[in-house]
């Protein structure tokens, strides 16, 4: 029987990386052109020598910045139009991880409330139906944290493009980019992602209406509240590894 490749040495984020570089390579280079298939998971795994859970995790990455798009029993393509991460946006990414949470969540406080106050003057009819198509499918995901944290990430990209500053949505892909790479980690022990998805929808909502004020408060309540979520699963995450290292070292110690 084939054994999957084990990749332990190797952190996440650089797997994650890894997939997504390859993938990059892959439709740079022309190999992979708007509309074209991935190989199958197994195939791509074994050619990258990591496991298929470490290629998902790159593949959901690509896909919540959408240069991928995954088809319910079709598989993964590559989205059509221009990838929306380039390999600038990487080397910030990868100057990103040195920063604490709390940085993060202050950039992104000041940044996105000024940001959502932009949408709600500029949003097209596109960018509106688009915000609400990720707020229906963050609904729908609800019992999987992984793929609504895919559509968290769409929505806050989309109000980016919606603001019609291609600086701010610049940083924006950056911030975003760093959100979803942190939180794959830790989204599984979310508590409440029904109370997130409100959060959202209320954004969505002033943003509709054009009302610039009200979308500022209901980003910065939502980011406030996110803030508070982000150190919950931070939390859940490190008691369930602290356990997981406690039964190891009982069962090697009883094993001796």
């Amino acid at each position: 029987m084939r054994r999957e490749h084990h990749d332990e040495p190797a952190t996440h984020s650089q797997l994650t990386l890894q997939v997504v570089e390859h993938v990059r390579g892959l439709i740079s280079s022309g190999q992979l052109k708007p509309g074209d298939r991935l190989p199958p998971e197994r195939e791509l795994a074994r050619e990258l020598k990591i496991s298929r859970s470490s290629l998902r995790a790159g593949i959901g990455f690509l896909s919540a910045m959408g240069v991928l798009k995954s088809r319910h029993g079709a598989g993964t393509f590559v989205s059509s139009g221009p990838p929306a991460l380039d390999s600038s946006s990487l080397n910030i990414l990868g100057a990103l991880h040195g920063f604490q949470p709390s940085q993060m969540f202050e950039a992104r406080l000041v940044l996105e409330s000024n940001v959502a106050c932009l949408a709600a003057e500029r949003a097209t009819d596109e960018h509106i139906a688009e915000l609400a198509e990720e707020v229906a499918e963050m609904y729908a995901s609800l019992d999987d944290p992984h793929e609504y944290l895919i559509h968290d990430v769409r929505f806050h990209r989309t109000i980016a493009r919606a603001a019609q500053n291609p600086i701010l949505a610049a940083l924006m892909e950056t911030i975003t980019a760093n959100m979803y790479d942190s939180r794959q980690v830790t989204v599984e022990h979310a508590h409440d992602l029904k109370e997130s998805a409100e959060m959202h929808r209320e954004i969505f909502r002033a943003i509709r209406s054009k009302n610039p004020g009200q979308a500022r408060q209901a980003m910065e309540q939502h980011l406030k509240m996110a803030r508070t979520a982000q150190a919950d699963e931070d939390a859940r995450t490190a008691a369930v590894q602290a356990a997981m290292h406690e039964t190891v070292v009982v069962d090697s110690v009883a094993a001796n």
